[in-house]
């Protein structure tokens, strides 16, 4: 397929990348990185220095006056358009603004919840008037926003929810009844986006519910593991009136909402958590120097170093995988608008083509904050249980980023779910690339193949046979259970987690690739000892999964054919790992922080 066709979510499967054409954190013009310097700095000079206070305040006023401080500075309306009081910001930058925050704890979730799930339905649902009514206010954060979808008994399964919407005899208002429960911002916010069903409806309708409207109270906060800072109440509606104009988009289109708005969370979530991870490493690093341990600094212990350098490799290629999504989304929203489509339908649009990406990464770099902080924890010792250190904060509120926007159990089900559904109608050619593969296992090996030029043409030659192994693997489970596949749970989590390594491997290769191209590989030798450390441990991980899977479903011939094909298609040249992991945490010990 010639790359100067668009890619479409999920395609990563079965086209190579072309690195040229991906976009990587180092594309980011001057005026990108001014906005997200600016809101690093907000987040170093008004958030770090009063967590204690924000964790443990008896009331919201602490919060609510970090978010009016942000609102002055712009941050609150960073993807709401111009005509509302906004920045209209395009997706990557939004998500490095989400970054560049992600390391705020508490005020982090109380931003995002605010910025996206509470203002974004109405960017991309409101009516014109809803808009103009709300939108000026949210994004001067005059007005603060919660969303109230998640009920006692539905989380995962939204659509579950009991909440009820009646329209009045007179018609002039909906009365709803009902309960949310975890609503971040629930305890100041004034606005709520609130999902109910009217009537006997079996999907969910959005309404917009002002906290001036009567029958709405509360109990009292959460007390949470991490994250304490931030708001977090049970709703109640009770005969809560609701103007029928506040109703949002359509008539049961409320999980529609729900699953769009959540496909932006989950891609956002990725580039926050990030930003957290790399305040982590940089105070790792920093305490490496401090801490002492037979007579010398334990940063020149090659145990501490081997730390650091993992903690690195796994944010620099998470990293580069995001915003190579969120240039992807930005595209897909471009040529959609020039094809004839609103902004708004475009940039939803946009998102939704993504999905599968969005979730990858929600996964992806969830996992890696909870790997960094655990790493921070060790590398400080016994003051890393202390909570007069950081690290014992990050460690807490890590934990939450794994359920929050679907859980990653979820995600990876969503992920692979949503690739085998558009692959069966016909919208990625998944099905042909697995009978290829399948001829190909059965045929004699080809010892002599060319390898692609460049500087990771073998890489690339490796990426494509762990693509394969993704498309045996699946290809011979779908023949296998065929519709039933859906409730084969482990099944698919395993060829989600291999499909999540090889995007993950294959973004970091194509950043340093691009970078080489331009300045030359010198100026790149650690992020290319990166890139090579993230790819070899992803080849160990895709074979493992690879190997549980196939051992799950399959037997006698198949199970031996099967083995042998993954065998084959999870090779890669041997590499001295612990030197490269030297490079990479000297470089960080010379830096005393993260590298990038």
């Amino acid at each position: 397929m010639s790359s100067s066709i668009a890619i479409k979510g999920g395609e990563f499967l079965i086209r190579p990348v072309e690195p040229l054409e991906v976009f990587i954190p180092e594309d980011f013009t001057e005026e990108q990185k001014m906005i997200g310097q600016t809101c690093l700095d907000f987040i170093k000079a008004e958030v770090h220095p009063i967590l204690d206070q924000i964790d443990y305040a008896t009331d919201t006023s602490v919060m609510v006056g970090l978010l009016d401080k942000a609102g002055e500075l712009g941050l609150l309306g960073t993807s709401v358009p111009e005509e509302y009081g906004g920045f209209g910001m395009d997706f990557n930058t939004s998500m490095l603004v989400a970054e560049a925050c992600g390391a705020g704890h508490s005020f982090a979730v109380a931003l995002s919840a605010h910025t996206g799930i509470g203002t974004l339905p109405i960017v991309y649902y409101g009516t014109e008037a809803q808009k103009q009514m709300y939108l000026p206010k949210l994004a001067s954060g005059e007005w603060k926003a919660a969303y109230c979808l998640t009920e006692p008994d539905s989380g995962s399964d939204a659509n579950a929810a009991k909440t009820k919407a009646k329209l009045n005899s007179a018609g002039t208002h909906y009365v709803i009844n009902g309960q949310k429960m975890w609503i971040t911002n629930g305890g100041f916010a004034d606005l709520f986006i609130v999902f109910a069903k009217i009537d006997d409806d079996k999907k969910l309708t959005a309404f917009l519910v002002e906290k001036s409207f009567p029958g709405i109270t509360m109990n009292a906060e959460e007390h949470k593991m991490g994250i304490k800072g931030s708001s977090t109440r049970q709703v109640f509606f009770t005969d809560c009136e609701v103007p029928k104009e506040n109703l949002l988009f359509e008539r049961e289109g409320g999980f529609k909402i729900a699953v769009n708005i959540l496909n932006i969370g989950r891609i956002k979530l990725a580039a926050a958590v990030l930003g957290g991870a790399k305040q982590v490493v940089d105070q790792a690093v920093n305490y490496s120097f401090e801490r002492k341990q037979f007579g010398q600094s334990i940063q020149s212990f090659g145990a501490i170093q081997a730390k650091l350098a993992s903690m690195i490799v796994k944010i620099y290629a998470s990293e580069s995988a995001s915003y190579r999504a969120g240039q992807n989304i930005d595209d897909s929203i471009v040529s959609l608008k020039a094809g004839g489509m609103g902004d708004a339908e475009a940039k939803l649009k946009g998102v939704e083509q993504f999905a599968i990406e969005c979730a990858i990464l929600k996964v992806h770099a969830s996992e890696v904050l909870d790997f960094v902080v655990d790493e921070g924890v060790q590398i400080f010792g016994g003051m890393g249980f202390s909570a007069e250190a950081p690290m014992e904060r990050a460690y807490r509120d890590s934990r939450i980023n794994r359920i929050f926007e679907g859980t990653n159990e979820i995600n990876r089900l969503l992920a692979i779910g949503t690739v085998l559904k558009r692959a069966m109608k016909g919208e990625i050619e998944l099905m042909p690339a697995a009978m290829a593969v399948g001829k190909e296992i059965l045929g004699v090996p080809d010892f002599i193949s060319s390898v692609p030029e460049g500087i990771f043409g073998k890489e690339y030659q490796v990426i494509a046979n762990l693509k394969k192994a993704i498309l045996m693997t699946s290809g011979a489970a779908l023949q296998k259970f065929t519709t039933a596949i859906e409730q084969e749970q482990e099944i698919l989590m395993g060829v989600s987690d291999m499909m999540i390594e090889v995007y993950i491997a294959e973004s970091a290769l194509a950043r340093v690739d691009k970078l080489v191209q331009r300045d030359g590989q010198d100026k790149h030798q650690v992020a290319y000892e990166c890139a090579l450390v993230y790819l070899h441990e992803a080849v160990d991980k895709i074979h493992n999964a690879g190997k549980e899977v196939i051992m799950g479903f399959a037997k006698g011939d198949e199970l031996n054919v099967l083995l042998l094909g993954l065998k084959r298609f999870t090779k890669i040249a041997p590499k001295n790992l612990i030197e490269a992991r030297r490079v990479i945490a000297q470089a960080a010990i010379a830096k005393n922080g993260y590298i990038f």
